[in-house]
């Protein structure tokens, strides 16, 4: 920092690791506003998900919380990179994966309600999500006492039985 003549004293703390030095460090370098996340309380991956966010000039104080991991982080600033309402998956309850699961929804324009709750993990909610693309009616399965792979099979199965539709349709 000081070889490139910038104020290193926002971040020449000891309350800071090395790691998080290095994120005040790049935001630095790239004239970003860092008093937004040289603060301790941060990880410096935490840090890392709000200087990429002032990179791309989006409203980071929508994910700027403790409460979110770098993970949940990272992928509200996904969506607000591709301008997707996130309201349906800011919710810190709900793990990195399964907010990945509302916003992959969410950007196909599925009505993520049908999977948008905290009683479905991750793998549930793509098997889900899944069904929801390809049309098929998901109350044959959306429920959370199914596994996954449960889920999986009702959605491979009314896959076909819909394809076997189509084929008879069709002929």
């Amino acid at each position: 920092g000081l070889e490139k003549r910038l104020d290193v004293s926002v971040y020449a703390n000891p309350k800071f690791d090395a790691y998080q030095m290095k994120e005040i460090l790049k935001g630095l370098e790239k004239g970003l506003d860092v008093s937004i996340y040289n603060n301790p309380k941060f990880e410096n991956s935490q840090m890392k998900e709000i200087r990429k966010g002032l990179e791309t000039n989006i409203n980071v104080f929508k994910y700027i919380d403790t409460k979110f991991d770098a993970g949940q982080m990272k992928i509200i600033r996904k969506g607000l990179e591709a301008k997707i309402n996130i309201t349906k998956y800011v919710n810190p309850n709900f793990n990195c994966f399964q907010m990945k699961e509302i916003l992959k929804g969410l950007e196909k324009g599925l009505d993520v309600s049908k999977y948008a709750d905290i009683k479905f993990d991750a793998y549930q909610m793509k098997e889900i999500r899944k069904g929801l693309r390809a049309g098929l009616d998901i109350s044959k399965y959306d429920d959370s006492e199914y596994e996954w792979k449960q889920m999986r099979k009702i959605r491979n199965r009314l896959e076909i039985e819909s394809d076997i539709k189509c084929n008879r349709i069709a002929t």
